[in-house]
């Protein structure tokens, strides 16, 4: 239970990361809401694969690139879901971006992320 409470943790600091850099490149950037949610899954998702292959699962003897193309696997799959998700509750439940990302982002990350980490990419 401890290691699911420390990707959660992991999962909040790479969502913190994703949130604030898709909120600067749009507001001050003038970035399109749906390349910036982009931008920062990516910059999320590389915060959130150093902290769970050293922190959460302690995988870091393992093989890194091994690793990394799970991750990458796992991680193209949420990109599409999670970028796909916001545009359609943004564009046609008329939400705005940043709540929808959030929405998302905890429907994706506890019933997505963890299981797939935990028994395919970092086991």
């Amino acid at each position: 239970m401890f290691v699911f409470f420390k990707a959660q943790a992991a999962s909040i600091t790479a969502t913190g990361v994703d949130f604030l850099i898709s909120f600067l490149l749009v507001k001050y950037l003038g970035c399109w809401y749906l390349m910036a949610s982009a931008i920062g899954t990516i910059t999320g998702g590389l915060v959130h694969f150093a902290m769970s292959r050293h922190w959460v699962f302690g995988a870091s003897g393992a093989n890194v690139f091994h690793q990394a193309l799970k991750y990458i696997l796992v991680w193209l799959v949420y990109l599409l879901l999670n970028t796909g998700f916001v545009f359609l509750l943004t564009q046609y439940g008329r939400i705005n971006y940043l709540i929808s990302k959030m929405m998302v982002a905890v429907l994706l990350g506890v019933g997505y992320n963890f299981f797939l980490h935990k028994r395919f990419v970092f086991k």
